[in-house]
């Protein structure tokens, strides 16, 4: 004698009346495909959660991409909180000349006052700043030939290296290719080989920042970095943070001695 499948009923029931609202038959492999379906539709829906809507921020991974998004956008809006407030300025002058409050004559643009500004800063030097700027003159000489001393018995141990990356591709010079290009890690830390002055720091064609250092003997230049966190005339101290990598592109290293390029492989130890 055959033995007799097991059938189980899933239904539905009103709470108050105890009526049966629905119902549904269903053996061991119906129950099992119910709930497989129930299980494959619950993944999914915590899939599109996760990926559609704010709560993948408070998962694991994905705040440093969205820190990376903020420092973005705030180095945008700032630069357009500026252009706005110069256009501000600009505007404010031209309705003063329509309604003849100022004199044409009397006017200057934007870019002429500041110059004058400046010029009248730089004229008004005082005793004791001449003082200083010699004493501090006089003192950078006196490092500049130790220095050169130091460099001169140690050339390796000297520069840092710009970041912690693996060497893909070393310079050129016959081909005119002058810099030595590093794998870098997502959010890698950029670094100046040298104590020395920012004297470059703009965005290239896809986006990204290319960065001049100007030392005492050498000029390092840095191509291809993600975020700056130094502006054009700041001091940076020798292994100092210059900004970060985007993690999609290489670092081109190039330095520079005496206006004649060098290979950075000689020089750092990577």
């Amino acid at each position: 004698m055959a033995k007799k499948e097991r059938k189980y009923r899933l239904a539905l029931l009103e709470d108050r009346t105890l009526r049966e609202v629905f119902h549904l038959h269903l053996d061991a492999l119906g129950a099992f495909s119910v709930l497989t379906v129930a299980f494959i539709l619950l993944i999914a829906i915590l899939s599109a959660l996760i990926v559609y809507t704010p709560v993948r921020n408070i998962l694991p991974g994905y705040n440093e991409s969205m820190r990376q998004r903020i420092i973005e956008e705030s180095s945008r809006v700032d630069s357009l909180q500026t252009s706005l407030a110069m256009q501000r300025e600009y505007l404010d002058m031209i309705k003063q000349l329509t309604a003849g409050d100022i004199k044409p004559d009397s006017m200057q643009s934007l870019d002429s006052m500041q110059i004058v500004q400046r010029t009248k800063l730089l004229e008004e030097r005082s005793e004791a700043t001449d003082e200083f700027v010699a004493s501090y003159e006089q003192r950078e000489k006196n490092q500049l030939s130790l220095f050169d001393e130091t460099l001169n018995t140690h050339p390796v141990q000297t520069l840092f290296r710009p970041v912690q990356g693996v060497v893909m591709q070393q310079p050129d010079f016959s081909r005119h290719e002058y810099g030595v290009r590093l794998r870098v890690a997502k959010n890698g830390n950029v670094l100046s080989v040298l104590r020395g002055t920012i004297v470059y720091a703009e965005r290239d064609l896809d986006n990204l920042y290319d960065v001049v250092v100007q030392h005492r003997q050498y000029v390092s230049v840095y191509h291809h970095v993600g975020i700056v966190f130094r502006g054009v005339g700041t001091e940076v101290q020798a292994g100092e943070s210059l900004g970060l990598m985007d993690g999609e592109n290489d670092l081109l290293f190039e330095l520079w001695k005496g206006g004649k390029p060098v290979n950075p492989v000689e020089v750092i130890v990577f």
